[in-house]
């Protein structure tokens, strides 16, 4: 598909699941959640179509859908000249900046525009995103990133200098992709609310499967989580990799009170100890349960966080989100900050269609910024891929590198209309039951 089109439509959907039926998602902060997403489709007048989304889970995603809308204006009568400049625009509007600035749900509904913008970009050139960026020269896409407060941390001429040093590489790198996949780990057996028997069997799978991590969730009660920890560590042995998931439960004190209690079954990291803002905080417990690593990422609202914490030696894991910061845009942002102070990136995919997403920008970071495999891993989590065109495929724990073109965001007609909050067939028929007597 060749030319430039007009956008000429931004449509939306509350596109809600009901995951809390069967806790599937369920952590010590939130324990019912229904995953959704706040969808949004860009139309043309070539008949290409951009797919992007912001994810919740459940109540306000009418509130994130409707901040979707609100950048129409932004995005009808446009064409794919500039994304760099387009992120800008939109980051960078002096009213709806107020909203944030640069964070909750106006950054998140710009992280939509902005994807659906790159997965249309995609099928126009007819490649997969994770290529397509790949191919891109270390100049266009330095000409991406908005520097703004990260110049103390990273100039345009560093991050231009660490994409020219990856840029031998990657042809190599891109047939290793295609040939053997991304590391993969799997949150699948760690939902708070699954019993001890359907634990074991899910670590037992997730072995036998190909993976060499897991997650559990932790956090509600620390005598179940020492039970849970042991059972795990009993199914996977010893080296094999757990890392555990607290969701933001804990204060700074707790937090390492509470690791240090779990320490025998040698977590390999710690997800989220506490405020995703606390800066500091995570600093003081990095260096307090060292060699245990802290990990955090998917509620860092912005690139400033990010480059705080790389700074303040808060976090040795960089967990990067594809719909919570402002996209494609500004994850390479933080692919390049993660670049710059070395350390690894393993994406946040716990949600309808991250994987989906996340696995673009994690081969993209292989390819063309960090050039390294080593500790990197995608998370899978095996839920809801079926309502997607273009569904993640893992073998032996691996994530296959994706082939159709665009961003793997497109979900299936029949998905969206009976999944549509609350008119969905499903949303129905769940309020019918609930009304049925006992």
């Amino acid at each position: 598909m060749n030319g430039r089109p007009l956008i000429t439509g931004l449509e939306t959907h509350d596109i809600r699941f009901p995951t809390s039926r069967d806790l599937d998602g369920s952590d010590a902060m939130n324990p019912d959640p229904d995953y959704s997403a706040a969808y949004v489709v860009l139309r043309t007048d070539g008949g290409a179509e951009g797919h992007g989304f912001a994810f919740t889970i459940g109540r306000g995603n009418d509130v994130q859908t409707a901040a979707i809308k609100a950048l129409e204006p932004f995005i009808v009568g446009r064409r794919l000249d500039d994304l760099g400049a387009l992120y800008k625009e939109m980051v960078h509007d002096s009213q709806l900046r107020w909203l944030g600035p640069e964070k909750g749900v106006m950054h998140m509904a710009i992280s939509a525009v902005v994807n659906a913008l790159w997965d249309l970009k995609a099928k126009i050139e007819g490649k997969p995103l994770w290529l397509l960026l790949s191919e891109m020269s270390p100049e266009e896409i330095v000409s991406l990133v908005d520097f703004r407060y990260l110049s103390d941390a990273m100039t345009p001429d560093e991050a231009l200098e660490i994409l020219k040093r990856a840029e031998p590489g990657r042809a190599e790198r891109i047939t290793r992709l295609r040939a053997g996949g991304f590391p993969a780990y799997t949150t699948s057996p760690g939902w708070l609310g699954y019993d001890d028997d359907k634990l074991r069997r899910l670590c037992k799978e997730a072995i036998d499967q190909g993976f060499t991590q897991i997650k559990l969730k932790v956090g509600a009660d620390l005598e179940d989580d020492r039970r849970r920890m042991r059972i795990a560590r009993e199914v996977c042995g010893p080296g094999f990799r757990i890392a555990i998931d607290a969701n933001q439960r804990w204060d700074v004190g707790s937090a390492i009170a509470w690791v240090n209690a779990l320490r025998e079954f040698e977590p390999y990291w710690v997800e989220e100890p506490t405020s995703p803002d606390d800066v500091l905080g995570h600093a003081t417990i990095a260096r307090a349960l060292s060699p245990i690593k802290v990990a955090t990422g998917e509620h860092v609202q912005n690139r400033v966080i990010f480059k705080q914490m790389l700074q303040a030696g808060s976090l040795s894991v960089v967990q990067i989100d594809a719909a919570r910061v402002g996209g494609v845009n500004e994850n390479i942002a933080i692919l390049l900050l993660a670049a710059k102070f070395g350390k690894p990136v393993c994406p946040h995919a716990g949600g309808v269609g991250l994987c989906e997403l996340v696995q673009h920008l994690a081969m993209f970071d292989f390819v063309a910024v960090g050039g390294s495999l080593e500790d990197r891993v995608i998370e899978y989590v095996d839920h809801l891929h079926e309502h997607f065109v273009d569904p993640v495929v893992i073998e032996n724990g691996r994530y296959c590198a994706p082939t159709a073109p665009g961003f793997s965001a497109a979900m299936r007609p029949e998905s969206i209309a009976d999944h549509t909050f609350p008119g969905g067939s499903v949303w129905i028929a769940d309020a019918t039951t609930a009304l049925e007597p006992l």
